[in-house]
């Protein structure tokens, strides 16, 4: 099988200087998202045989405090800030070019989405002319791509890497600060000003200050166990503070019936959540590390990395999957009331479906998260670039309105992705095929 060989491979060409924690926090995190969303999906079927879509954070306002342990997203930034800078200060001291170093990360981001827009949009194709309503295919489709607005904002936040690593270097916790600023008066202006579009901004401000707390972590400027739990109290007090004084909800996700939400756009609440969150993780990054020396909670790891992005992207395609095949025989499973005992007691064989589905789409579509060696010439940098504004514009509208409507394919949509794909150079080298 080629995801257990290539998970054998990376076990076994594991360096002895390899910090685990930060693969351990990328799983976790991804994991704890996955599972989020299949939980917030109170998706039942009525006495007529149809969906009945709920959401449990509005049916249920009491789990709105558990977001603060749930919305591991910043956890993610850290990790990655991590991941990246060392990437970056790598490709530095090898003479690298921008524009290569960029193309390898997008490969590794970007190639996993490509199967996923090609099998909606074929699928579409299909599921119209077979007499599937467009509304029901563009609200199943937008289900299925909340996962890559995160994408999307990820890969801006690695575009500008040497940005955000350049002033770290220079200005050290200065530059988080200057973050930060800009995070409040983005909020100010568009919760307090009601100028809405400035506050998207915060996918730069607040994402890329969280990501500078993993500059900080290579760099041994968190400190050890008590600084870093001294961290996580003063982003938890921060928090707290903006949610009782500010205009901030306490659910740390996106909310439809709310004025105002944390996380769309992302709102400074999320940087000081970060800094809790990091904080008490990394408070116990020590012990976690020893840990991970025995073989197999560190293969459990590797195993999860090997397929984190495949798995993320296709998670709630599955779900999806399976709620089909529910109303095909009758809505079996999904007849009990949400939050009854009945429903809560579901939701293990419910989570265990899940999970066999997303595994089933990791093995079939898991190859293309393992590219090999790309020995093509350097791009020019604005190609890759290029790349991303194709991308995140294409990932965005898919979010945003799905993959149809009542004209039909939403086919600009579906179609930069892809299109960045090819004038970024982002494909072309051969994937993993090793066995």
């Amino acid at each position: 099988m080629r995801f257990m060989s290539a998970a054998a491979e990376l076990v076994d060409d594991t360096p002895d200087d390899r910090n685990r924690a930060v693969d351990a926090l990328r799983a976790v995190s991804i994991l704890a998202v996955i599972f989020g969303h299949w939980l917030m999906a109170a998706v039942t079927v009525d006495d007529a045989g149809d969906l009945v879509i709920g959401y449990l954070m509005e049916m249920a306002p009491w789990t709105h405090p558990f977001t603060w342990i749930f919305q591991v997203m910043p956890v993610f930034f850290v990790v990655g800030g991590f991941a990246n800078g060392k990437s970056w200060r790598s490709a530095r001291r090898r003479d690298e070019t921008y524009g290569n170093w960029l193309r390898g990360r997008l490969r590794r981001l970007i190639l996993p989405v490509v199967p996923l827009i090609l099998v909606w949009g074929v699928g579409g194709w299909v599921g119209l002319r077979l007499g599937l309503e467009a509304d029901m295919l563009g609200l199943a489709s937008q289900v299925a791509m909340v996962p890559t607005w995160f994408l999307a904002a990820y890969v801006v936040i690695v575009t500008l890497v040497p940005v955000f690593l350049w002033l770290w270097e220079r200005l050290g916790w200065w530059s988080l600060a200057l973050g930060v600023t800009g995070a409040v008066v983005s909020d100010i202006l568009s919760i307090g000003f009601g100028w809405v579009p400035i506050g998207f901004l915060n996918y730069v401000f607040v994402w890329g200050t969280v990501h500078q707390l993993g500059y900080a972590w290579i760099d041994g400027r968190l400190g050890g166990p008590w600084r870093r739990l001294a961290l996580a109290a003063g982003g938890l007090a921060a928090t707290l503070a903006l949610v009782w004084a500010g205009p901030y909800p306490v659910a740390m996700v996106g909310l439809d019936a709310a004025e105002v939400t944390n996380s769309f756009p992302p709102r400074v609440t999320l940087i000081f959540l970060g800094l809790f969150q990091a904080g008490l993780a990394l408070a116990f990054e020590r012990p976690l590390r020893r840990w991970l020396q025995r073989p197999y909670p560190w293969r459990a790891v590797v195993a999860v990395n090997a397929q984190i992005m495949t798995l993320y992207l296709w998670h709630l395609t599955a779900m999806v999957v399976m709620l089909g095949l529910s109303l095909l025989v009758g809505g079996f499973g999904l007849r009990a009331a949400p939050l009854t005992s009945t429903w809560w007691l579901m939701r293990l064989p419910w989570f265990a479906a899940l999970m066999t589905a997303t595994l089933v789409l990791a093995f079939v579509f898991g190859r293309f998260e393992r590219p090999g060696a790309d020995h093509r010439p350097p791009p020019a940098a604005w190609r890759p670039v290029l790349a991303v504004v194709c991308v995140c514009a294409g990932l965005g509208l898919l979010a945003a309105f799905g993959i149809a409507d009542e004209g039909g394919l939403n086919v600009l949509a579906l179609s930069l992705p892809l299109a960045g794909v090819v004038v970024g150079g982002i494909g072309g080298a051969r994937l993993h095929r090793r066995h």
